[in-house]
């Protein structure tokens, strides 16, 4: 199941969680570090590259949107 497009997107999404999990991490911030785990879970986990893009997609959304309203 490793094809070109499944390792892009899991090259990708896997170092955008990885990013938004450092950030978390020092900053001490727990939507950012709980976004970044998800999204390396699911480079991790899902076998389909455009599942995990939507995942990661509306996870970045999701971390936007709950950093915004102060969480």
């Amino acid at each position: 199941m490793l094809n070109e497009s499944f390792l892009f997107a899991s090259l990708i999404w896997g170092s955008v969680g990885t990013g938004y999990l450092i950030y978390g991490w020092r900053q001490k911030a727990l939507v950012p570090f709980l976004g970044g785990f998800a999204m390396l879970v699911a480079s991790y986990f899902v076998e389909s590259w455009f599942l995990m893009s939507c995942l990661s997609i509306i996870t970045i959304v999701l971390v936007h949107v709950l950093i915004r309203r102060g969480f």
